[in-house]
């Protein structure tokens, strides 16, 4: 590998943005940093965080999406992104949202023969099946199909999805792993106090939940096994960690489960390591990166059979794999799983299970990635 790269990553999504691809994408430019490569991110900008571009940040013009309140999405850049690359071409270009401004960088790219990469971080054909627009699903899998196809790599986190995009025709798919910071969601974070203010004492259990607020999250899952769970533990309590546009109806609907909101940094480690059992019931993900940070925390966790918890999570010795979808096994194993005597040694297999997903790892294999398309560039 050369001794420095030139990368740009251009996102829709950024902290303090709170979700999945925000974080994947902040995680990846820290770790190039940290082994010496030249980074830019071209991301959307967000009015109220009042910052300057700067070589290293380009901010886009961005909007609101509709009906999604907190989520924005960039507006088309083509002809900034094209003069910005032509007076400082980079090795390589890695797209990691697919609305307006990914397509920009996308098209930029190709125009310049810069090698592009694309990540395929939602499954936005789930998204329009869970917010009622089921029969736009095959149309915006087709389209999904044809931006990243466009690209060098379609880049994904799970040997399962790519064998999945392969089959429905998606050309040149490479899996990436994902990394958990496991300094930042550690044990160590757990908070007797904070227990204390949801009304827990020591040994009662705290079940928890990380996530959108929203329906594609199948949340009435999660409480439906939590009130299975409480049945047998009637000091249990749930927390609900996030917002979103269910919230109103969830709490209004539950008022004995804790809503905290969003949180962020020490807070969200605290929230997690406070806890005794991760329920993970949501059937839209791409990989889940809530599923490692809860395992990284020492929580025994329940989720389906795909996605991070297909790749890392063992059933039986971290907690429980249930089928995907299979609704009514979620439940039973829930309760299961609560009811495991020693339910802390569960969590402390979790964690000795992703230890080794260590962030410049997969910083580096994404580097070799990106610089391996340049070759394939010329080729073509």
């Amino acid at each position: 590998m050369k001794s420095q790269l030139h990368i740009e990553l251009v996102t829709e999504t950024y902290p303090p943005e709170v979700n999945g691809v925000a974080f994947t994408v902040q995680s990846l430019e820290h770790g190039l940093r940290a082994l010496g490569h030249r980074v830019a991110v071209v991301r959307t900008e967000r009015p109220e965080e009042g910052l300057r571009p700067n070589k290293d940040q380009v901010l886009i013009a961005s909007a609101p999406l509709p009906n999604y309140p907190g989520l924005r999405f960039g507006l088309p850049a083509g002809r900034r992104l094209l003069a910005r690359w032509k007076d400082e071409r980079p090795d390589a270009i890695y797209v990691a949202t697919e609305g307006p401004l990914g397509w920009s960088a996308l098209n930029a790219a190709r125009k310049l023969a810069i090698p592009v990469a694309t990540g395929f971080h939602t499954r936005f054909d789930t998204y329009a099946r869970d917010y009622g627009f089921g029969f736009l699903s095959p149309w915006v899998f087709n389209w999904l199909r044809r931006f990243h196809n466009r690209g060098d790599a379609t880049i994904v986190p799970t040997l399962e999805l790519q064998t999945q995009l392969q089959a429905q025709g998606f050309g040149k798919v490479q899996r990436l792993g994902r990394a958990v910071d496991t300094t930042q969601f550690h044990p160590s974070w757990r908070d007797y106090s904070l227990r204390e203010s949801w009304g827990l004492a020591d040994d009662d259990l705290a079940v928890l939940s990380v996530g959108r607020l929203a329906p594609e999250k199948n949340l009435d899952l999660t409480l439906r096994a939590f009130r299975a769970v409480q049945a047998q533990f009637p000091r249990a309590r749930l927390v609900f960690v996030g917002d979103g546009p269910s919230r109103v109806a969830l709490q209004a609907a539950n008022p004995d489960a804790i809503f905290v909101g969003l949180q962020r940094g020490d807070a969200l480690s605290r929230h997690y390591a406070s806890c005794d059992l991760f329920l993970f019931s949501s059937l839209s993900e791409t990989f889940g990166n809530v599923t490692l940070e809860a395992m990284a925390s020492g929580l025994a966790t329940v989720a389906f059979d795909y996605g991070a918890a297909r790749e890392h999570l063992r059933h039986g010795e971290h907690g429980a794999v249930v089928p995907y979808g299979a609704a009514d096994e979620f439940v039973q194993w829930s309760v299961r799983i609560a009811c495991t005597p020693n339910l802390q040694r569960l969590g402390r297999s979790a964690r000795a299970s992703v230890q080794p997903l260590h962030p410049l790892e997969v910083a580096e294999a994404f580097a070799v990635l990106l610089e391996g398309l340049s070759p394939q560039r010329k080729a073509a």
